[in-house]
């Protein structure tokens, strides 16, 4: 693929991402989110500790994410529920890389796909 593609494709998602409305943005950080940790599973899978740290920091990271878009102040006890359990999964990620436990990244991809699933269904 040539420069000129790709960097045309990296403007294209870059746009998609900035006119999302933000129903569609939270749906897309949690599939980021599934996609990483499904590789991540694959990589304990493997023994390949590299692929699977690098994913479940990926995870993390838009977890985290997810985190720094909750409104509490329109969202109340909501947002504090969704802030809880937030916190819950990051820490359970951070257990499950040090630990390489893959029933931590498949607890937490549970969680994510069931959020995803409802917000899907508002």
């Amino acid at each position: 693929m040539s420069y000129a593609c790709a960097n045309a494709r990296d403007i294209y998602r870059n746009n998609q991402v900035t006119t999302a409305p933000k129903k569609k943005l939270l749906i897309m950080l949690y599939d980021g989110a599934i996609k990483n940790l499904k590789l991540a599973e694959q990589g304990i899978e493997e023994k390949n500790y590299e692929i699977a740290n690098n994913n479940i920091i990926k995870a993390q990271n838009i977890v985290m994410e997810l985190i720094f878009t909750l409104d509490f102040d329109a969202g109340g006890e909501i947002a504090s529920n969704l802030y809880q359990l937030y916190d819950y999964m990051y820490l359970r990620l951070i257990r499950a890389n040090i630990d390489k436990d893959i029933d931590g990244v498949k607890e937490v991809k549970k969680l994510l796909e069931e959020l995803r699933n409802t917000w899907s269904k508002i």
